[in-house]
């Protein structure tokens, strides 16, 4: 299977867009969010094109490949309106591989067995090895900060993750 990991979506219609777009474009069969879907959060500026509701029906009309995980901007009130569950961290399978799926802002709590992170909530995209486990952020869709590249994450079906900007071209790679 291919995956798209995406994360920090903050209720960007725009970024929200071309994300579905490339999950087509690369022929991806699931989409892993990382959190902090609808709402902008009170230190971010409003993202471009923000509209929450129009997200959510774009969102939901994915519901059924969606795996999502709470990020520190996610609300109850999210719930009520997406039609697939925001979980808490927790461990899924991809593609044969145990990974362990969470926001971000509480990485210090990170499951000692996890050998593979994938991480959102810092709006940077990056690929470490810190302690013997590998950490892969894909970065922020919609507000990215570091290098100020809109990101996100394609893992692949031989679990080669690469992290690419909008314009499709490789910021970093790994074999997970």
């Amino acid at each position: 299977m291919k995956y798209l990991v995406i994360s920090d979506i903050h209720g960007s219609f725009k970024y929200l867009s071309l994300a579905i777009k490339a999950f087509n474009d690369f022929k991806c069969d699931k989409i892993i969010c990382l959190g902090d879907i609808l709402y902008h959060g009170p230190r971010n500026d409003l993202p471009e094109e923000y509209n929450p509701k129009k997200c959510i029906e774009l969102l939901n009309q994915y519901q059924d490949i969606i795996e999502a995980v709470n990020g520190n901007c996610d609300a109850e009130v999210d719930q009520m309106v997406l039609n697939f569950k925001i979980q808490n961290n927790h461990f899924t399978n991809v593609n044969n591989t145990k990974v362990y799926l969470c926001h971000g802002h509480h990485l210090d709590t990170v499951d000692e067995t996890a050998k593979i992170v994938l991480y959102g909530h810092t709006h940077i995209s990056l690929i470490e090895i810190k302690d013997g486990i590998l950490y892969l952020n894909p970065g922020s869709i919609s507000i990215p900060k570091g290098d100020k590249i809109n990101s996100f994450c394609i893992i692949d079906d031989n679990n080669m993750a690469t992290i690419y900007d909008f314009n499709y071209n490789v910021k970093d790679a790994i074999q997970l």
